[in-house]
Order: structure tokens, then sequence, then C-alpha cells
């Protein structure tokens, strides 16, 4: 049985301590939130009984876990990581990974020192038809074009939720980390080059601070891909949802048909739904026609998104008990954190960052 403390109750927090809840091997030792309401709510929705803190240290000295799930806000991750991981916890952490680049070395050096297992939340690596769809791309040539979006018009709690994140990071970093990595499975290349370009779209926001980004990156073997995030009640419900790779034999491109809905873009389900993957082939014959139709897969698997975070959670007690060896899935989000903070640092100072 591995006792885990659950830091966080938002969406990401809710749907863990709910695998938690449900994997016989796991214990919740006790819920920690900053409001009272949250994790309240949480607790009564798991039935009831649990431990609740407003204080993490406390929590974590109190309940004495072997495992902390990290899903607050990013400013909090380094501090909380790093404290779990030196009392002898393995740590299960929402993306992005950190705030800053720095912070995620410092985390996962945490990890390796302490002999701890560090799995961090990236959800995409787990949906049958996402893994389809970088499998795919491989069959595409090279170079790779890869394009992908995730704009959200986001209205009532869920664009406070965006506001306090986007306190701290923003949506370019916090939801980048995602596609960053998907193209870096696509392309098995090292990333060169990244440029960035943002825009602030609400006097709501913090002096400083964006709601809207775009990043441009470049791969060693001539590879390119852009991502485009923005979050906000200003954020049009047009082409919110882009997943599409092109290569010399063709591309290859998610048809969300139930994320193309009216309002879909708020509905955190729909972020990670695929519905349809299209290959195109790209070969003609000698009247310049295409040789061959366009195909559709489906995996017929297509879990939604409490069911995700429960596969993550599998594979993250999995590591605890078998001792994988997470060292690649450690180093894959450095590098995913580089490319998205020299996406950020482009955009503030106008020029392209070589990596």
């Amino acid at each position: 049985m591995t006792k885990i403390l659950c830091a966080g109750a938002g969406n990401m927090g809710r749907s863990h301590a709910l695998a938690y809840h449900n994997i016989p091997e796991f214990e919740i030792a006790g819920i920690c939130t900053r409001s009272a309401g949250s994790r309240e709510k949480l607790n009564d929705e798991l039935g009831g009984g649990y431990a609740l803190f407003d204080d993490y240290y406390k929590a974590l000295e109190e309940t004495q876990p072997d495992a902390v799930s990290i899903s607050t806000y990013p400013d909090t991750h380094a501090p909380y990581a790093i404290a779990a991981l030196e009392a002898g916890c393995d740590v299960f952490i929402e993306k992005p990974l950190a705030e800053t680049v720095e912070e995620a070395e410092n985390i996962v050096e945490a990890a390796k020192k302490n002999g701890r297992k560090l799995v961090i939340g990236y959800i995409l690596r787990h949906h049958p038809s996402w893994q389809k769809f970088i499998e795919m791309s491989h069959d595409l040539g090279k170079p790779l074009v890869m394009r992908m979006n995730l704009n959200q018009q986001s209205s009532g709690d869920n664009w406070e939720t965006h506001r306090n994140l986007m306190s701290s990071i923003s949506p370019i970093v916090d939801c980048g980390v995602h596609y960053v990595d998907v193209m870096c499975q696509m392309t098995r290349s090292k990333p060169v080059r990244v440029s960035g370009l943002g825009a602030r779209l609400s006097d709501e926001l913090p002096e400083g601070k964006i709601n809207y980004g775009h990043l441009q990156v470049t791969f060693e073997d001539g590879s390119v891909g852009w991502y485009e995030a923005g979050w906000g009640p200003m954020m049009s419900e047009t082409a919110f949802f882009v997943k599409d790779v092109v290569g010399p034999k063709g591309c290859v491109t998610i048809e969300a048909k139930e994320a193309a809905g009216a309002g879909a873009s708020d509905d955190v389900d729909a972020h990670t739904k695929t519905n349809t993957l299209r290959r195109h082939f790209s070969e003609l014959d000698e009247h310049n026609q295409f040789v061959k139709q366009d195909e559709w897969t489906e995996t017929g698997d297509e879990p939604d998104h409490d069911e995700l975070c429960h596969r993550e959670q599998v594979f993250f007690l999995d590591a605890i008990q078998n001792d994988t060896d997470l060292t690649d899935h450690m180093n894959d989000a450095i590098n995913s954190m580089k490319i998205v903070a020299a996406a950020d640092k482009s955009f503030r100072t106008g020029e392209m960052v070589t990596l």
C-alpha cells in the first residue's frame, strides 16, 4: 500500500485524487489545498473521512506519506516537490514541472539525489490515439511540419482559474510543454532555435502578463513546428483545436469532431479527444492525381479526462513498485521546459533564441 498526500483540488487535482481513491494499492493520507471549500468538496465527493490540511508542510510532516501528488499552481511546484523528495517521498507532479528551467532541473536533481521516483503529468503520453498520432508521423518522411494549438474561450470559474495561473505563468508555457513534447517524439531530433510572440488581451491581468502566445521551433533535422495558446473570454471558438503533422509523404490530422462543437474550447474533456486520425498520402500518378485515397483510423479506445488521469497514476504506481528507470522521462520534461521558456524569452526580448 502506497500512502499518498494530495496537494491541490482543481481540475487535475480532483481527477488524480479520484484515481488514488479507486486504485486499491493507493491510500490517500490527506488532502491539502489553500481553499477550504475545494478540499471539503473533494473530500465529500470521495465519500469523506480523509484528513484535510491548509498547510502543505504541516500535512507532509503529519501524514508521513510514501508519495505526494502535486496539482497546485506552478509557483509552488519546486518547493513542494523538493520538500517531498527530501522527505523520502516519490512524487507525481502536474505539468509544467516548474516555473523556470532552473527550478525544473533542481527538482530532477533532488529526485536523483534521493533515489525517488518523479513522474510528470504529461497526460497525452497515456492516450492511445495520441500515441498512434505520433507513431503515424514516423511514416511521413523528413522534415516534418507540425501545427498545433489549444485556445480556450474561458468564462466563470475557468476564467478565474486561468487568471490565477497567469499570475505566475503564461498559456504558452503551461500548455505548451504537452505539445512540444509531442513534437520532440515525432521528430526524434534536437531542437535548435525558438522564437515566440505574445499579447495581453485583458486589463484584468497583472501588468506584464499575457494571455495569448505563439511559439515556433526549428529542429536539427530541418523539421519545424508551431504552437498557439490563448485563454480568456475574448478567444475565438474557430480553429481552436488544430493538431496536424505534414511530411514529404503526406500528413496526419486529428479530426476531433466532438471538440469542434460550440463552447468546446473550455471543456477539459474536449482537450484530449481525438475521435479520428486522418492519413493523407502525397503520392501522385503520371496525371498528377493522387494514387491513394485518404484513410481514417480510430483506436477504439477514447478515455475521458478522469480515465486518462487514472492511467497516469497506474503508470506512477508501476514505476514505484517495479523501480522503473525514469531518466528519459525526466530529461524529456526538462527539454520541453527549455523550449517553452525560450519562446517566452524570445517574446520578451524580441530575438530568436538558440538552444
